[in-house]
């Protein structure tokens, strides 16, 4: 990979990343579950004023602390899973009361709505869904025959195209390349290009020579700079979500966030200690480690 005389340094903070963004947009958020999610970044929009967002997420932890804040207007996702806690439970409670409206598609539709924006397309067909009650409680999606002999009958797939994305990744350069070193890519290229800016948090920058060094690196360099609007260094960005090989999920951390999430005492001094307004990313480490210490 060689570096363009036009390329640029896209390094920036997670507030300067924040200031981008503004009410009523629709961001994307990469990661699976509660697995490299941009986590920095999703502090950093509770900090902020934004809100009425239509998120675009297979669902996690960054779907239940804005639905916790009521910033979410409406909500596209397959799931919102905490992966070894089922259900996350911030967003079942705002499912309850009925906090925002939901398009709830399978994981297939989901993907190909994202292969749909990428590729500039107002939809894709696609089997997914079909002899399911997606198309019921999702009226709004419509059915494509196809215009050749076999005339078989698809779900319509819309395209799932947004204002903004953010994803964190393993490694990145200032140009905007980023590397996942984990098992899975969890479609956070398909974010990037299927958002009209796109925001990349990673555990470390390393120059860019560094993300091709070795046997095997260039398939693991998942997010090109082309689709790359601003880069940020967010060291342990995705906790409590899990980012290998840096690091592993914090269960004890997340359990302590989804029991502080079923009462509302608890999680006003769950946020007050971890996410209070007038903090930063820094606070939030040093809160987390004094927390652990305590644990002990």
């Amino acid at each position: 990979m060689t570096t363009a005389p036009y390329a640029r340094d896209k390094t920036m903070t997670p507030e300067e990343v924040v200031d981008r963004l503004s009410s009523g947009m629709t961001i994307g958020i990469g990661g699976w579950g509660s697995r490299r999610k941009p986590m920095a970044l999703v502090r950093a929009l509770l900090r902020s004023s934004v809100t009425d967002l239509t998120v675009i997420s297979y669902g996690g932890p960054d779907v239940g602390l804005l639905a916790a804040a009521g910033r979410i207007r409406r909500l596209v996702t397959a799931f919102v899973t905490l992966d070894s806690i089922p259900l996350e439970p911030h967003y079942r409670a705002a499912r309850q009361r009925g906090a925002f409206a939901l398009m709830e598609i399978d994981e297939a539709m989901f993907m190909w709505g994202l292969h749909a924006a990428a590729n500039r397309l107002p939809f894709l067909p696609v089997r997914a869904g079909l002899g399911s009650d997606v198309m019921r409680v999702n009226p709004e999606l419509r059915k494509v025959t196809s215009p050749y002999e076999d005339g078989e009958e698809f779900v319509a797939m819309p395209a799932l195209r947004m204002d903004a994305a953010l994803v964190h990744l393993n490694r990145a350069d200032r140009l905007g390349n980023g590397q996942y070193l984990g098992p899975d890519p969890y479609f956070d290229d398909l974010f990037c290009e299927a958002a009209d800016a796109a925001y990349v948090s990673c555990e470390r920058l390393v120059e860019t020579r560094e993300l091709t060094e070795g046997a095997g690196a260039l398939p693991t360099l998942l997010v090109q700079r082309h689709s790359v609007t601003g880069v940020v260094e967010t060291p342990g960005g995705a906790h409590f979500t899990s980012c290998v090989p840096d690091h592993p999920r914090d269960e004890p951390f997340q359990k302590a966030y989804a029991a502080a999430a079923a009462d509302p005492v608890a999680w006003a001094d769950f946020a007050a200690r971890f996410l209070p307004p007038d903090g930063d990313e820094k606070s939030y480490r040093e809160a987390v480690r004094v927390w652990h210490e305590e644990q002990k």
